[in-house]
């Protein structure tokens, strides 16, 4: 049986934390954003997990920077990794409150 694209949502990991605690964590949103992703629904991405761009991009860079040896890759890294905490726990905050 293959996996279509309109029937990934039915494979999808349920938040064990909002399933306890009845509140969405951090990472809630993200399964969901690369689904749509997949899709090609790029904005609706977006407006699921904001920080889903960013995450990719830092990904996408440690790989090229691990197989190159970047000289000043760490450092492009750590920003990368300092503005997606940023966007994940301001995101967090505007749907929290």
């Amino acid at each position: 049986m293959l996996l279509t694209l309109n029937k990934i949502e039915e494979y999808m990991l349920p938040c064990m934390w909002k399933k306890t605690f009845n509140v969405e964590c951090m990472g809630c949103g993200m399964q969901r954003s690369i689904a749509l992703i997949l899709k090609g629904d790029f904005v609706a991405a977006f407006y699921m997990y904001p920080a889903i761009y960013t995450l990719i991009a830092m990904f996408t860079f440690l790989l090229f920077h691990l197989k190159f040896h970047f000289k000043n890759g760490h450092k492009i890294i750590l920003g990368l990794f300092i503005l997606n905490i940023s966007i994940i726990v301001i995101s967090f905050l505007i749907k929290t409150f």
